[in-house]
């Protein structure tokens, strides 16, 4: 190439006509703009596309943000001359500063999580140590704040560079979120959402006012408990689906023996069994708020298990159930099945037979009697409606139940006249529940 042609391309080089960000990562948040030792083109076009702002800077200056749109770099463009005019440089003279793009878009998916436990006093566990992590999402609004507090003093420029200042300030803002709230820690999990949207609420201002930067999301994943202080819990949980601590005891019980017997090499095989025995014990007693349980003593013998309750005494029966010998229990059924019925029965050591009503092991379990029906009442009555002639209380009532719109006329000795079966409580009450009430009239 020729000299002519080479200072050609050099001084052609030197002039910036189009300065313009084409994106192609999605994690850069600034892009300078190469221009070193090369002069803006008086004329030329400052382009900037959506989601982006550019920004001017030089000799510590800042010019104005320049929102999506384009931009003549000229004197007639008053934000752009008055910017030059202030740093003593002229276009088309080499410019000795900086031309930053600064992506507005949001960026999602952002990962944070503790480093160390934060320490909490829970009101229902105490003093515990928790880890949590989640995501959070964010986006410049104050592109000169930005690039005066992040990238002019400490150059970050993609998110990777960044996230680690942000995530030290959200887990710090996160722990005092959870101390202050008093939530049990059992029940942060449902509370996710709500200390997500109180950290984000509170968090976004100061970060704008910092950093120029919003938090537009912040989302708590998960909250965990120490691998021991979990298996604890697991633990009692499985307690509680337990129920019974005397079945939860037999069971530690046989795991012991049966762990001993398996162990090769065991040098006292009922020793190891006898430990295990009083630990299963121990355990029990302490989940039931029993005392303390004393060391075990392997030279002590170990205690007899008490013996089960004695069945009960049987009674020699002889009545309308039959005769033999049966337990109360089954005296008590002979009695219910037939209550008109008698019911004697002995044993040793009483001087004669007695009712079954004389013994109180019998009467606590035989059930109560059913209650007497309630008087028929036969009274009855002239009747005329659904038929005519002499009808007992009960048999009107039914025909007044059966058809109550009709007419239902009756009468008896000693009345004036006929009278609406309705009203006469003989036989209102003779048949039946009460009549309901009639319906409200038809509005005409």
């Amino acid at each position: 190439m020729s000299i002519w042609n080479t200072l050609k391309t050099h001084a052609k080089a030197q002039f910036l006509d189009v300065i313009q960000w084409m994106e192609d990562d999605k994690n850069t948040i600034v892009y300078r703009y190469p221009v070193f030792n090369q002069a803006i083109q008086d004329g030329g076009k400052l382009v900037v596309r959506e989601g982006q702002f550019g920004v001017f800077l030089s000799e510590g200056k800042l010019s104005e943000a320049f929102g999506p749109g384009t931009y003549e770099i000229s004197s007639r463009t008053k934000a752009i001359s008055s910017f030059f005019e202030s740093i003593k440089y002229s276009l088309n003279y080499p410019y000795k500063g900086d031309i930053f793009f600064v992506s507005s878009k949001r960026f999602t998916d952002q990962k944070w999580g503790t480093a160390n436990p934060i320490m909490l006093s829970d009101p229902q566990i105490g003093p515990v140590r928790i880890r949590a992590f989640g995501a959070y999402a964010f986006r410049v609004t104050q592109p000169a704040v930005f690039l005066r507090e992040l990238v002019g003093n400490q150059g970050l420029f993609s998110t990777e560079e960044i996230n680690g200042q942000l995530k030290r300030k959200l887990v710090s803002m996160f722990a005092d979120a959870v101390g202050e709230s008093k939530i049990p820690v059992l029940n942060l999990a449902s509370q996710y959402m709500d200390l997500g949207d109180a950290i984000r609420e509170r968090l976004s201002p100061k970060f704008e006012a910092d950093y120029g930067i919003q938090l537009v999301d912040f989302v708590v994943e998960n909250i965990s408990l120490p691998p021991e202080v979990e298996k604890m819990l697991d633990k009692r949980t499985s307690m509680g689906l337990l129920g019974d601590m005397n079945a939860f005891t037999q069971f530690q019980t046989a795991n012991a023996i049966e762990a001993a017997a398996s162990r090769p090499g065991a040098a006292n095989p009922m020793l190891d069994a006898g430990m295990g025995i009083a630990m299963g014990g121990a355990i029990g007693q302490q989940m039931m708020g029993a005392q303390r349980a004393p060391a075990f003593n392997p030279a002590a013998p170990y205690p007899a298990a008490p013996p089960p309750p004695p069945p009960p005494a049987l009674l020699h029966y002889n009545g309308a159930g039959g005769q033999g010998q049966f337990g109360p229990a089954e005296v008590a059924q002979k009695v219910a099945a037939n209550r008109a019925g008698q019911h004697n029965v002995w044993m040793p050591g009483w001087p004669g037979w007695k009712s079954w009503s004389e013994v109180p092991e019998v009467v606590a379990l035989v059930p109560p009697a059913a209650p007497p029906p309630p008087p028929v009442n036969n009274e009855t009555f002239h009747y005329h409606g659904d038929g005519q002639g002499d009808f007992p209380a009960g048999v009107i009532a039914a025909k007044v139940a059966a058809n109550p719109a009709g007419r239902h006329l009756v009468w008896k000795n000693g009345w004036d006249g006929w009278k609406e079966a309705k009203t006469v409580p003989e036989i209102m009450n003779a048949g039946g529940p009460p009549m309901p009430p009639p319906p409200p009239p038809f509005p005409g």
